[in-house]
């Protein structure tokens, strides 16, 4: 069913304040019933127990008095001590009252006769014999109509206050629900900032301080785009600038024949950094697209640091930078050895950029207390501050501090490596040691090659 919320919170009121009238008109007519035939017994009870107190000729006179009365109310009769039954009701006495009465037993019973039910309360006279008070069980309720009516007059006058009750309930209890659902339309629409008044109900309280922070998330995230966004735009016109100018001088023969070599080198130096840019941007997009596959199989860490070392040596040399690989193992898990290779050339990427002459990174393996397989690549650079290790793997965030002050590349490479090793299912962190930074990557093993034993 579909509609406002106000609607079913007021059908819903009223569907419980209808099943509560109808399950309290059926208890009160239950217990009605019971206490008018309960009040019934009780005032037969005394009358058959003054019968039975009376001397014989009294008795007799009595019940021969009140048989000739037109009194449905006035049935009683008197049980001789043969077993004789006298009086108005003895019609209603049935065999089983008698025997009760001559064995000097109370009786306390009901009979129906002709379709019609009957109370019949005896007691046992001191001479033998008894003395019996019959009610029609209809007559004995007779004031339960009238009592039922004024009790459902009083549920109808209740039910018709909650139906009131109700529709004041559910506008009230529907309104914060309505502006939230006002202030979510506007987030979507592409307002910021939006505010709510606190709502006493701590439910709505909390959607709304949820809503607040979705509109705080959204206002940072749409600022770090809008500045990623304007770092792409800058760095994309930078080379694309110098391509255009040095192809222009080329055009129109303004560059000397013993210069046209330089400015190959020139316009390859830039489309190659163009290049690097875009595949990183395309890196990054293949990173949230839902598809992203990867293969894993059983992946020893050690040769995976051993041939990234291998492929970096050149490199590395031309810095005068040192690579080392400090391996314990054999360490296997079972991951996707390309990405793996991946990040680890990412970070050697930025190891080399700052590591000065002269200096050394390490490629480490080992495990973690809980036995989970860690990767650490160690550069000699100037190192990393605790704010940089917190907000170094942000787009861009690094290369806007430093970019002035080192060298640096294009910004998303940390993010690629972290989203890569959030995708394999490990952590990556990074925090800074004596002479450099390490960035140390914590991958689940699943699997361990045995050490071959040396004869």
């Amino acid at each position: 069913m579909r509609g406002p919320i106000w609607r079913r919170v007021l059908v819903a009121t009223i569907v419980v304040a209808l099943v509560a009238v109808i399950a309290t008109a059926v208890a009160a007519l239950t217990l009605v019933r019971s206490v008018d035939t309960a009040s019934a017994r009780d005032q037969l009870g005394a009358q058959a127990a003054q019968l039975a107190a009376a001397s014989p000729s009294a008795r007799a006179s009595i019940v021969d008095g009140l048989s000739q009365l037109d009194d449905p109310g006035a049935l009683v009769a008197a049980v001789g001590p043969g077993g004789a039954v006298t009086g108005s009701a003895a019609p209603e006495v049935p065999r089983r009252v008698v025997r009760q009465l001559l064995a000097g037993r109370d009786v306390s019973t009901s009979v129906r006769i002709a379709g019609r039910t009957f109370l019949v309360e005896g007691r046992p006279t001191a001479q033998g014999g008894g003395a019996v008070a019959v009610q029609d069980v209809a007559t004995a309720r007779a004031l339960t109509p009238t009592v039922l009516s004024r009790l459902l007059i009083a549920l109808a006058i209740g039910f018709a206050v909650a139906v009131v009750v109700a529709v004041v309930a559910a506008r009230t209890l529907s309104r914060p629900l309505v502006r939230l659902a006002g202030a979510a339309r506007r987030l979507a629409r592409g307002e910021r900032d939006v505010r709510l008044d606190p709502s006493a109900i701590d439910e709505v309280a909390d959607v709304e301080s949820a809503l607040g922070s979705l509109d705080a998330a959204l206002a940072r995230s749409e600022g770090r785009q809008r500045e990623f966004l304007l770092s792409i735009s800058h760095e994309l016109r930078t080379p694309l600038t110098a391509i255009r100018g040095y192809a222009e001088a080329l055009r129109d023969g303004v560059v000397p024949p013993e210069q046209t070599a330089e400015v190959g080198r020139t316009l390859e130096a830039e489309s190659t950094r163009l290049t690097a840019f875009t595949d990183d941007l395309l890196a990054l997009a293949r990173l949230e697209a839902d598809d992203f596959r990867l293969h894993p199989v059983d992946v020893e860490l050690g040769a995976v640091l051993r041939e990234a070392a291998t492929a970096w040596l050149a490199s590395a040399s031309a810095g005068s930078v040192t690579v080392d690989v400090d391996a314990v193992g054999p360490l296997v898990v079972r991951t996707d050895p390309a990405r793996v290779r991946q990040v680890v050339d990412g970070l050697l990427e930025n190891a080399l950029r700052v590591s000065p002459p002269g200096s050394r990174i390490v490629l480490r393996t080992g495990r973690t207390q809980d036995g989970a397989a860690v990767l650490e690549v160690a550069d000699g650079g100037p190192g990393i501050t605790p704010e940089d290790a917190e907000h170094a793997f942000e787009r861009g965030r690094l290369r806007d501090r430093y970019r002035d002050i080192r060298p640096v590349g294009t910004g998303l490479g940390l993010s690629i490596a972290a989203r890569l090793v959030t995708r394999l299912g490990g952590t990556i962190t990074a925090h800074s040691t004596t002479g450099g930074a390490v960035f140390r990557i914590t991958l689940p093993v699943v699997a361990e090659t045995p050490r071959r034993r040396v004869e």
